[in-house]
């Protein structure tokens, strides 16, 4: 039986993060390979969201469950990015004439592991998509402190890149690698520097809460060592540790003080000028963030390139098969990599969305984000009422975790706070089951 959110209150506050829904371990194959274009012919294509996925890094974090393999062979590589250009072929049968891309990004594993001459033909195979307009979009792209030079952040700018994003996680040796992610603090710094003066638009920083060994000192000091840079915008991420992950391999756990070292590090951003976007995101108040073409996450379709990339449309979203575990990663990217250009035109796994399922990642996308969820919007899309659809949702103010006004719920800190129960508290009971059932390889 589902918990209540009296129930969940009582147990620790991280229990799940709610980025996508449904999540990726509740999808399936499908019974027969559905045809892309059947897929997207009904679908507006005028906003889309395109997310390029490059599953390589030059090592494997202790925390990470994402979906990506460690120093391939460059003939691995090369593979790859034929298949991605042989997708992006296919994503020319699919899509419209009035395709067109409004928001962007890169990510991985560690895009800025290619080459410079890999990094050039992977954007020539992206110019070939239709409705890529990559000058007029936020376009944006992940790094480690390893995989930086100058070259390449030049290259990638004049390609459009709009955003970097690396993953620092601590300015303390000891404490990275407490998190199973051994890095060179002058190395940090040399990469932070050189993003710095990239020109690029959007710097931001992710940091990483929750290292038994991480007290509220050293999490000040990684956080005051990241403002240093001015970043645009940084990213608190609380330490989970999960199935197939080096830190659950070792029996690691998180420290169970991750909520006060949240709270600090909010207050510290706050006070530094920053305003809170959502739990884990906090963008510098005077920052000349381009916004770019309208795009909303809930309504707007993506199309996700690469293996372990995810498409979304209204009522299918499909990827190719998940897998956390070296083997399973590397058989999915040779499969990936050998596939037709009549494969890459059909998808095979993923999950069908009912209206239902769609109300509520409608409300997860909106509620965990500071604007909230817009009962005007939500009904002008759905034509039904939020509050009758999900009653539920008066146990949000029963437990002062939001406040309701005549055009919107939205969380105040208490609630933002427990994102991570809230989140999977909405799960619906055939995704929860999905989820619970899945097994990882």
């Amino acid at each position: 039986m589902a918990q209540t959110l009296q129930e969940r209150l009582k147990d620790q506050p991280y229990q799940g993060y709610a980025y996508a829904y449904p999540h990726k371990t509740a999808y399936r194959h499908f019974d027969q390979p559905i045809p892309l274009r059947q897929i997207w012919d009904s679908e507006d294509q005028s906003s889309l969201y395109l997310y390029l996925h490059l599953p390589f890094c030059e090592m494997r974090c202790g925390f990470c469950n994402l979906f990506t393999t460690t120093n391939p062979g460059e003939d691995i590589v090369s593979r790859y990015l034929a298949a991605v250009d042989t997708q992006i072929e296919a994503a020319g049968n699919y899509l419209t004439s009035g395709a067109r891309f409004t928001r962007g990004a890169v990510g991985g594993g560690t895009p800025s592991f290619l080459t410079l001459s890999e990094l050039e033909t992977l954007f020539q195979s992206l110019d070939k998509l239709p409705g890529y307009a990559p000058q007029v979009m936020p376009f944006s792209f992940e790094l480690s402190p390893a995989t930086v030079t100058e070259e390449k952040l030049k290259f990638l700018v004049g390609q459009g890149i709009t955003r970097f994003s690396i993953g620092v996680q601590s300015f303390l040796e000891q404490e990275t690698k407490a998190f199973g992610r051994p890095q060179k603090l002058p190395q940090v710094h040399q990469a932070l520097e050189t993003i710095r003066h990239s020109g690029v638009e959007v710097m931001n920083i992710d940091l990483i809460y929750g290292a038994d060994i991480q007290t509220t000192s050293t999490w000040k000091n990684s956080i005051n060592e990241a403002l240093r840079y001015e970043p645009e915008e940084i990213y608190l991420y609380p330490l989970y540790v999960r199935p197939l992950t080096g830190l659950e391999k070792t029996g690691r756990t998180a420290a169970d003080h991750r909520i006060d070292l949240f709270r600090t590090g909010r207050d510290l951003l706050r006070e530094n000028g920053y305003e809170q976007i959502s739990m884990r995101l906090f963008r510098k108040q005077d920052s000349a963030i381009t916004g770019g073409p309208v795009y909303c996450c809930q309504e707007d379709g993506m199309v996700g390139i690469g293996a372990g990339a995810r498409s979304y449309t209204t009522g299918l979203h499909y990827c190719t098969e998940y897998a956390v575990g070296r083997n399973g990663i590397n058989e999915i990217i040779a499969d990936y990599s050998c596939r037709t250009l009549d494969e890459h035109s059909h998808a095979v796994y993923g999950c069908h969305l009912s209206e239902q399922e769609r109300k509520r990642r409608y409300l997860m996308k909106s509620l965990l984000r500071i604007d909230g969820l817009s009962l005007a919007d939500y009904r002008k899309y759905f034509r039904t009422d939020a509050m009758s659809d999900f009653p539920e949702l008066n146990d949000l103010l029963q437990f002062d975790l939001a406040r309701l006004s005549k055009n919107s719920l939205v969380l105040n800190d208490s609630g933002f706070e427990r994102s991570d129960t809230i989140g999977p508290w909405l799960f619906s009971a055939s995704v929860t089951s999905k989820m619970e059932n899945y097994q990882p390889v």
